[in-house]
């Protein structure tokens, strides 16, 4: 996945943990009436904008006193999601977990399970980046590059330790005048 993209993902789950927050009823409502408008280009000209209705399939809400909630909401263009949450986290925090998933612009089927407690935001999807297993193989242009540095300062040592030598054999006086050998 490229950088732009996991970067539109990345601001699509944004978007979509904000509309949560928004929509999450602080009192008892009624549920409102089951549309949405999404700008989306026209066809003639791009920088055209016309209005697209995407209707809610599912709007589901359920929010107990005790702080439990269950939230389930599906898009008729692919977008769904569902959370729960209770306050069971330290001092009465809200734990959630949830999943939601859509297709993305490139036609995708992105899928996002995660989990929100004391120890953060936990996504799990396929569509995440994934750092290599260490020790993971050294790539051979690297094992290259440490051999001639290894051998660039061992080079050194024996130019270094030639000079001494050198110097040292230099005719000085000697020191046994009193003991000769």
């Amino acid at each position: 996945m490229t950088n732009h993209s996991y970067h539109n993902a990345l601001q699509v789950i944004l978007a979509c943990v904000a509309a949560v927050a928004v929509a999450a009823p602080q009192y008892a409502y009624e549920t409102p009436a089951p549309t949405y408008l999404a700008p989306a280009a026209s066809s003639r000209d791009e920088s055209a904008e016309v209005i697209k209705f995407i209707p809610i399939l599912r709007d589901d809400r359920v929010h107990e006193d005790d702080g439990r909630y269950n939230l389930d909401v599906e898009t008729a263009n692919g977008i769904s999601m569902s959370q729960s949450g209770s306050p069971d986290g330290p001092d009465g925090a809200i734990v959630k977990a949830g999943q939601y998933s859509y297709t993305a612009p490139d036609g995708t089927l992105v899928e996002v399970k995660f989990v929100a407690n004391e120890n953060g935001f936990q996504p799990q999807s396929d569509i995440l980046p994934v750092a290599p297993e260490f020790p993971h193989p050294i790539p051979q242009f690297v094992l290259d590059q440490i051999a001639k540095a290894a051998e660039e300062d061992a080079a050194r040592a024996r130019a270094e330790a030639a000079e001494v030598k050198a110097a040292a054999s230099v005719n000085v006086p000697s020191q046994f005048y009193g003991n000769p050998q």
